[in-house]
């Protein structure tokens, strides 16, 4: 019988038994994926036979998985005449299998094709939607199997957050947070490259170093207007309390109903004097209106104002309405969308945004600062190779930005009467009136 030794770091050691759902969490350098993709080699040689996943939430190319991780693991460990490495997949010990597969791609019935499978992996957890998510966990469900997350955490509502590091994580879950400090095997290179982000980017240094959630990307476009409200106190100081008087505006990102649409949010604001009151956030996926029509009403918001963006004269692909009448015919009062800004929309909004944040103050509550997050990651798309500027990224953020950017496009400042200014006069040598000059 052959022994195979694994040198582990003691970080990772309360994974090293068995659970249902194991999780390691936690900034670059940690070691993670390491960590799992050689847990990965020695349960096939365990267990033979054994049926493995690599799951990735969006995997268009091999490139993409970790196969090259773990195919290293094998001839590092000294196992590669126990292993056959194909194209696009790993045969392991007494015909088992290692593959490699994007969530996005599955269905409700295509997923099915994993049952019988007892481990799954999933990798850049933090990206892993909440439909995959449950989608995979009833699917893992051979006896002994077991489901890995490793992520660096990115948002608190993020799917896998809430899921293992939430009030409600599973009793049968073992989750451990892993940094650079925890590897034994910690590189000179990767030393120097960390305290150079400490010292160059130190906004975005917590998030990529030490597992902090992401409050800004480089190249955000919002960065220092949130810095800004946070260091002021408009943002994190109690939840703002409605005028009665004045109405509650809401503005929407519109999305769609699909399981692969596009995300809808909503900020609900309240203009009072020159402060914009951000008072509370909603976003979702593949949600039908109705779902947000009957959140309003639950957070009692139906006497509120929708405004929609140009696409609100939109039909709906299944009713045939347009969404801006579908909005009024739920009871709410919802004005005639805002018309297509055209070419450079997006940047018209991001330069309105910045304009109005100053006179944005933010309620203390976790849907906000769900958006705020959205906001702070929000950020321009860049071709490396050449330096250039792409315009806006289209990601998980930039719904929650063109929604909150339609409400600075919107923004109507307080109208103020001139003040009057009094003009000079002098008075006329050698004379007793009075003429103005």
């Amino acid at each position: 019988m052959t022994t195979l030794r694994i040198l582990t770091a003691p970080v990772f050691k309360p994974l090293l038994q068995p659970a249902r759902y194991k999780g390691a969490w936690g900034g670059r350098g940690s070691g993670k994926s390491h960590f799992f993709g050689e847990l990965l080699v020695e349960d096939c040689l365990y267990e033979k036979g054994m049926l493995a996943v690599c799951i990735r939430e969006v995997q268009k190319t091999l490139a993409q998985s970790s196969k090259r991780l773990i195919e290293d693991k094998i001839q590092t460990l000294g196992v590669g005449s126990e292993f056959r490495v194909f194209n696009d997949k790993i045969e392991t010990p007494g015909d088992g299998i290692i593959i490699f597969q994007g969530m996005q791609d599955h269905t409700s019935e295509s997923i099915k094709s994993l049952e019988g499978f007892k481990r799954a992996w999933i990798e850049e957890a933090q990206t892993l939607s909440a439909r995959s998510l449950s989608l995979l966990r009833p699917t893992i469900r051979a006896e002994g199997s077991e489901i890995w997350a490793s992520w660096n955490p990115r948002r608190k509502s993020d799917a896998i957050d809430e899921f293992l590091r939430g009030s409600g994580k599973p009793e049968n879950a073992i989750v451990v947070q892993a940094n650079w400090r925890d590897n034994p095997w910690f590189t000179s290179v990767l030393e120097e490259e960390r305290k150079l982000d400490l010292q160059k980017y130190p906004e975005r240094y917590d998030h990529i170093w030490e597992g902090g959630y992401a409050r800004a990307f480089e190249g955000a476009y919002f960065a220092r207007q949130i810095a800004e409200a946070r260091a002021q106190g408009r943002i994190g100081k109690g939840v703002i309390p409605q005028d009665p008087l004045l109405p509650l505006k809401i503005f929407v990102d519109i999305g769609g109903a699909g399981a692969k649409a596009d995300a809808m949010s909503l900020w609900v604001t309240q203009w009072v004097g020159p402060q914009i009151r951000v008072l509370d956030y909603i976003e979702g996926i593949g949600q039908p209106l109705e779902f947000y029509v009957n959140e309003l009403r639950t957070r009692k918001y139906e006497r509120a104002i929708i405004q929609l963006p140009h696409d609100g004269t939109n039909s709906n692909a299944i009713t045939g309405k347009r969404y801006v009448d579908h909005w009024r015919e739920a009871g709410f009062d919802c004005p005639e969308p805002i018309p297509n800004q055209g070419a450079g929309a997006a940047n018209m909004r991001i330069e309105a945004v910045r304009r109005v944040f100053p006179f944005c103050w933010f309620s203390e509550t976790p849907a906000v600062e769900g958006g705020l997050d959205a906001l702070g990651y929000y950020h321009e798309k860049k071709d490396e190779q050449r330096n250039i500027g792409l315009g806006p990224e289209h990601d998980w953020s930039s719904h929650a930005a063109d929604s909150f950017g339609l409400m600075a496009v919107c923004y109507e400042a307080p109208y103020a009467p001139a003040a009057h200014v009094p003009y000079a006069r002098s008075r006329r040598s050698g004379g007793g009136s009075w003429q103005s000059v």
